[in-house]
């Protein structure tokens, strides 16, 4: 990844909002509460022609036991590691603070460029209070007034980051490649998943629900594979969501499942299926994504050699007719299947581009109709003469048939079978739709 600005600071300055405005999308969850940014969380913007990734990160605080704090000061480390320009921002309503003066202390020997971002210069006299910032001892890094909000200031900030960079960058990495995410109830190990793949901290992990907040996107090669992998917030039911964030994090959950093309849906192995887990598969099929069912913590589970089959017969049997859905057992701790897991996922994703050629379609599905013709209806005999699978992102088949009118639910999911038996469509929602011969 090249061309990377990094935006830090302590807790509530802005450093979300700026973001918002760079990568000109509300994609970072904004709030007056401090400390809601918690993970790195990367998004892509362009500036005259040239393009760069964004890093939003949590608020910096020094001195602090609290477990989250320490964490978002490995996160900003991670962060400021990785960038080729950072944006350390501070408040010009508040002004200089011991926190400003500590974080500036981190930030001293960096030979990296640095930019002191005043936020909230709102007016004139709010731009010259930015002056006070120079007494941080800063003193060879230039600051910007900017008001985050309204993107005063913004223009010449950037005019002067892009000069940093060496090439024009890529306008979007990451267009056209797989997006696999990561979705499931509070504390089902999510975050612990994606950081046992990476083989690094890229999500904060404690044991305390709502942990993370806004969706984690990760680019991820794997055996050759390339894809994006994204952790999201735990979702729960609407009624015991209390707090505006929360809302916010579960509507960022939401939209990550619309935007993938494969939905690993976890769930916890000591709770079994429960309805919410049931709900988002139903969204996911609805809104026509691969999924699969990624049973975590089966470590936890006393078992013999019956145990698998029992309990995965069991969730075969709550999900009703989408029993073509996979599940997999793991146990993120003791890294046991997870490799196998993301692998179901990518075969996920093969199966959903698949196409399949119109003339083995045919030499297949028309043998399998001739043993089994759909029923006449009121003395009317439908004949399907041709197969097709029409050029669409998800599993289309066409059947072109002269009465397509009177062919009924129970003959397109035998259809749908025979698909699925002949054809490898697992985890893969199928669609088959009757034209007029």
């Amino acid at each position: 990844m090249a061309n990377i600005v990094a935006i830090v600071g302590r807790p509530n300055v802005g450093k979300s909002t700026l973001f918002n405005r760079l990568v000109e999308e509300r994609k970072a969850i904004e709030d007056n509460m401090s400390g809601v940014t918690r993970d790195r969380h990367y998004g892509h913007a362009q500036w005259s022609g040239k393009f760069f990734s964004v890093i939003d990160t949590g608020g910096y605080v020094t001195g602090s036991d609290d477990i989250f704090e320490a964490e978002i000061r490995k996160q900003v480390k991670l962060a400021i590691e990785e960038a080729d320009v950072i944006l350390f921002v501070v408040d010009c309503h508040d002004g200089l603070t011991d926190l400003d003066s500590e974080f500036a202390n981190e930030l001293r020997g960096t030979k990296k460029p640095l930019y002191i971002v005043a936020n909230k210069a709102d007016n004139q006299e709010k731009s010259l209070m930015a002056n006070e910032f120079y007494s941080m001892g800063l003193s060879d890094f230039e600051i910007f007034p900017i008001a985050a909000v309204s993107g005063s200031g913004t223009g010449d900030l950037l005019d002067a980051v892009i000069t940093h960079f060496k090439d024009d960058g890529e306008e979007d990495p990451d267009a056209g490649v797989p997006k696999i995410s990561i979705l499931g109830r509070p504390n089902v190990g999510k975050s612990s998943f994606l950081n046992a793949l990476l083989g690094q901290e890229r999500s904060i992990v404690t044991d305390e629900a709502g942990t993370t907040r806004d969706a984690i996107h990760t680019r991820y090669k794997f055996f050759g594979k390339d894809f994006i992998i994204t952790d999201t917030a735990g979702i729960r039911k609407k009624g015991k969501v209390k707090e505006d964030i929360e809302f916010y994090s579960v509507m960022r959950s939401l939209r990550t499942l619309e935007e993938s093309d494969v939905v690993i849906v976890m769930v916890d192995a000591t709770r079994g299926l429960e309805a919410q887990d049931i709900n988002l598969i139903g969204l996911a099929i609805k809104n026509n994504k691969g999924v699969m069912i990624m049973v975590n913590k089966w470590d936890l589970i006393e078992k013999d050699h019956k145990t698998m089959n029992k309990i995965k017969d069991e969730m075969l049997e709550r999900l009703g007719e989408h029993k073509w859905i996979p599940i997999i057992f793991t146990s993120v701790v003791e890294k046991q299947r997870i490799f196998q897991a993301i692998e179901l996922a990518v075969k996920v994703f093969e199966n959903k581009t698949r196409r399949i050629p119109t003339s083995k379609l045919n030499d297949v599905m028309l043998q399998e109709i001739e043993k089994y013709p759909p029923p006449a209806w009121k003395g009317k005999y439908i004949k399907i003469k041709y197969v097709t699978q029409l050029p669409t992102k998800n599993p289309v088949f066409a059947f072109f048939c002269n009465l397509p009118q009177y062919i009924k639910d129970p003959y397109t999911r035998y259809l749908e079978n025979r698909l699925r038996e002949n054809f490898d469509f697992e985890g893969v929602p199928v669609k088959i739709v009757y034209k007029n011969k």
